[in-house]
């Protein structure tokens, strides 16, 4: 049998997607994908080879309301997939007034709109996938994107076949099967195939970034060498490599430094983070913003430089705005990434209401708030306690002699005027107020943080000092055990700078 050149390209195209979508983007034909269609060549031409290849599809189209032809080009695509028995989706919002709002530009807020509706739909319907038509060319254009706003590796490796997670879902991956296919082959497989696609004019229009690179920049750069979109294609394979090694290192860094994390700030290790090597460094701190802000493509080398600095040389206030609302915050031995309004956590911190009294006997078990637990229980071998007491180093237990107390003892926080004698001080006494300053307790916590009292006097204050008075002597005969902790083996010590040092 004798083929024309262009079915043979089909043919060849069409198992070559094949190829991509099983080993590169993993995925099942027998399962459901989202594919954003436009009505463009590209997004068609998916559609098309999907299709030919079987795969269980639904079709969505979004419309940016930037064109008076947009509303007829979303209704060109509805009636595609009408004709081919495929389900549809349809998404609608006013992008230039979405870019004010939220202080883009309108080819970002484009894009951010766009990928926000597909991802709820995939989220909603449970599919395996979200698939669109970025092409070998696209990828081009991207890192020559990221290369003129001084991208690093992350930006000069392009996209990937498969993203996950992803900016809009950490479950649902994005994937691009087109990513080594180049626009030529599309509109041949187009022609090919008798589909008819939208022209959307404004791809013309040299005002947007991207399409100055497209009609001006890269056939520019190619009268220097005329194969320069083949080799900067395969610099951003080799880079994605490269990019891989890193990504690996910089896991165990983000793992050693890595405190805690919330959907408003990433807390640190300032010691740890400091002692990284200069690009390590560089690495978790980009990784942090992006866990705050997934998709911000404005992280350029002069905001790392910034957040560097401020590591290297904190200002008196210990803090500076970063980006995107987003600032950086050093708290005794902690460096947070945190939202500008956020407050920061403290559920790993012992925490009272303000005015609550709450009494504990010896034994007895008393229930604080986010799974905190103060116990008291009797010692059994006072001689082994006494020697136990004078070595210890977790300020988050004490041990006391039994007959100083005046049961119950009264659990509070506190107040105005409140003073106590730290074990150690040989005359007077010490205002609360200022024991948590000078062991550098957070302002934050201050207020709430819980004090135990006996009769009038104070006698402990968790994770901070045991007064004198109380302390195990010769002639203690019985003692008690008090202990402050979290419930499921929570390593406090991470989250409070030690009061014994």
């Amino acid at each position: 049998m004798i083929y024309s050149g262009s079915i043979i390209i089909s043919v060849t195209m069409l198992e070559k997607i094949r190829t991509v979508l099983q080993n590169k983007c993993l995925i099942a034909s027998d399962r459901v994908l989202i594919v954003g269609v436009s009505g463009g060549p590209d997004s068609l031409c998916l559609l098309d080879v999907l299709v030919h290849l079987d795969y269980n599809i639904i079709i969505t189209h979004f419309d940016h309301c930037l064109r008076s032809e947009s509303r007829a080009e979303a209704q060109v695509v509805r009636k595609t997939a009408e004709d081919m028995g495929i389900p549809f989706l349809l998404g609608q919002k006013n992008v230039v007034r979405y870019a004010e709002t939220h202080r883009l530009s309108v080819e970002e807020a484009s894009r951010v709109a766009r990928y926000e509706f597909i991802f709820q739909q995939a989220e909603r319907l449970g599919v395996q996938a979200v698939a669109i038509g970025h092409n070998a060319d696209d990828q081009v254009e991207t890192v020559l994107m990221h290369l003129l706003r001084g991208s690093g590796l992350s930006g000069l490796r392009g996209m990937a076949y498969r993203s996950l997670p992803n900016p809009w879902s950490r479950d649902i991956p994005l994937i691009r099967p087109l990513l080594d296919v180049w626009r030529e082959e599309i509109e041949t497989y187009i022609e090919s195939h008798e589909l008819h696609p939208s022209i959307d004019l404004s791809n013309l229009d040299t005002r947007y970034y991207r399409n100055r690179l497209r009609h001006e920049l890269i056939p520019h750069l190619e009268s220097y060498n005329p194969r320069l979109r083949q080799l900067i294609f395969r610099m951003a394979g080799v880079l994605q490599g490269d990019y891989d090694i890193v990504e690996n290192l910089v896991d165990i860094g983000w793992q050693k430094c890595l405190l805690e994390s919330g959907t408003e700030y990433v807390a640190f290790d300032l010691n740890l983070i400091q002692s990284q090597p200069l690009g390590l460094q560089r690495h978790i701190l980009r990784r942090g913003i992006n866990h705050l802000r997934p998709g911000l493509r404005d992280v350029d080398f002069n905001t790392i430089a910034r957040a560097i600095g401020f590591l290297d040389t904190p200002p008196r206030s210990g803090q500076i705005d970063l980006i995107s609302g987003l600032r950086l915050l050093i708290e005794d031995d902690r460096l947070f990434i945190i939202s500008r309004e956020a407050a920061l956590p403290s559920h790993n911190l012992p925490q009272l209401e303000r005015d609550v009294e709450l009494m504990l006997n010896v034994p007895d078990v008393l229930k604080l708030n986010q799974g905190w637990r103060l116990s008291a229980e009797l010692a059994a071998d006072v001689q082994f306690t006494r020697r136990k007491a004078i070595t210890n180093d977790d300020p988050f237990q004490a041990w006391v002699d039994f007959k100083c107390l005046q049961l119950p003892l009264l659990i509070r926080t506190r107040r105005p005027g409140d003073r106590i004698k730290p074990l150690g001080m040989a005359a007077g006494s010490l205002k609360v107020s200022d024991l948590m300053v000078n062991l550098k307790l957070p302002r934050r916590v201050r207020d709430k943080w819980p004090v135990v009292t006996s009769g009038c006097e104070i006698i402990w204050v968790p994770g901070m000092r045991l007064a004198q008075k109380c302390r195990l002597t010769e002639d203690t005969q019985i003692a008690v055990h008090l202990t402050l902790a979290k419930e499921g083996g929570f390593d406090y010590r991470k989250n409070f700078t030690k009061a014994s040092e």
